[in-house]
Parts: C-alpha cells; structure tokens; sequence
C-alpha cells in the first residue's frame, strides 16, 4: 500500500491529506506536531507541505530564487507568495527583533511581515525536524497551493482569494476534476468524527492540503514541476530551496 501526503500547516497544529496510490481512497489527518503526520501508519512515499524547507543567509527582495518565480507566474495573486526569512531571522522572538535581523542580513534591507513572523513555530518546527532526520530530504519536499491551483487551473491562477466562498467553490471545483471529490462533504464529516472545531482546521486550510497532496502524486509520478527549474539552491543546511507544483 503506497501513500503519498499533502500537509498544510493550521491554527492548531497540521492538517494532511493522504492519499493511498492503488484504491486512489484518501482521508483527512490532524496533528499537532509535524512529526506525527511524517511518521503515520500510512508511511507516505512523498510529503509535499506548504512551508519553507530551507533558509538563504541573505534576505533578497522578493525572496529566494523560487518565490521569485512563483510570483511570475502566479499573476494576480503574487501576495500569496510572502518571501521567506533569512535563516538568523528565525531566532527572534519578537516581530521587530526579526525585522531588524532580516534588514540587516543583506544590501536589500528587506523587512519582514507579520504574517511570515506568525508562522516562525511552524518553520521552526519543520527545520529541526529536517535537520534532525536528514532522510527526510528524499521524501518531504515544498510545495505551494496557489501554485497546485493553478496548474490544476491549466496555468491559470485561482483568482477569488481562498477564504471567500466563490475561492473555495472554484478550487473544490478543481480538487473533484483531480481525484478529490466532495473535499466540503468529508471535511465536515471527518471534523465531526475528530472533535475538531473550525477554527482548528478550517475548509481552506484543508483544500490547501488536498491541493499539495496532489503536487505529492505529480512527484512520486515524476510529472511535477519545480522553481526554479535549473540546479537546486541550498541553503547552509544542505535543505533544497525549491518550490514543486
């Protein structure tokens, strides 16, 4: 039984989506470290997850080499695509201690949102865990939603933002045509079984991880795409700094 998994990060922990490659069933899982997901009894083959697998010493504007090309092609919605943090960034604790250590990181001088900032735990969480499990690095790669929408979109993006109900219409819409029918329906269902509230997983962050799961089937396929497309960038880690879609 081969599985692959979509993993989206979510106000209470993690939400994936696996997807077993031979019945082509697939199920919701909610975690609250990232750790239970990877090493579930489904043993998914490939993981792709919306967050940033490796971190640039230097913060460029726009971003690393991959959210730059993201944005190029995601025309429209290029706010989708924050640019991630430089590496020293991620020990601040405070916004404006890692705004200062993200301007002072390069030439550019780029500041730092607070939405990246919100998401420092969860990248951290990720990093250590790739760091602490090299072997990871040949199953978890990054991926990003927008970028699965829109190549399940015909390359087009998805423009209605995702948390308003004609995004989630459009993009269940798009989930169903690619072997994730009824997302709404089982999400509620499997909300109910788990004693979850919406806020803990909410409809857009699990479209979000059916979305990648589907980039963890073009991987394990060979038939995805990847930013940028020439030489995989690495940071001081050794961690890829790519974006698969």
């Amino acid at each position: 039984m081969v599985w692959v998994a979509g993993i989206d990060g979510c106000r209470s922990g993690w939400v994936a989506v696996f997807r077993n490659l031979e019945s082509e069933v697939w199920h919701f899982h909610f975690a609250r470290t990232l750790a239970e997901i990877v090493d579930a009894d489904e043993q998914p083959r490939v993981i792709a997850i919306d967050m940033p697998t490796g971190f640039a010493e230097c913060a460029e504007r726009g971003g690393r080499a991959c959210e730059r090309a993201a944005r190029a092609l995601l025309v429209g919605k290029t706010s989708s695509v924050f640019p991630t943090p430089c590496r020293a960034a991620l020990s601040a604790a405070t916004h404006h201690e890692a705004g200062a250590l993200n301007r002072g990181s390069g030439p550019d001088g780029v500041g730092l949102t607070r939405q990246a900032f919100h998401l420092f735990p969860k990248m951290r969480e990720l990093d250590a865990l790739l760091r602490a499990r090299p072997s990871l690095g040949q199953r978890l790669f990054e991926a990003h939603p927008e970028l699965a929408f829109l190549r399940m979109n015909n390359g087009q993006p998805v423009l209605p933002p995702k948390r308003t109900r004609p995004g989630q219409v459009l993009r269940r819409r798009l989930l169903a045509r690619h072997g994730f029918p009824s997302a709404e329906t089982q999400w509620l269902a499997w909300r109910r079984e788990a004693g979850l509230r919406s806020s803990d997983a909410s409809l857009d962050d699990v479209l979000d991880a059916a979305a990648v799961c589907r980039t963890a089937l073009l991987i394990h396929q060979g038939g995805a795409s990847r930013l940028p497309d020439q030489k995989i960038e690495r940071d001081r880690h050794g961690l890829p700094m790519a974006l698969w879609y």
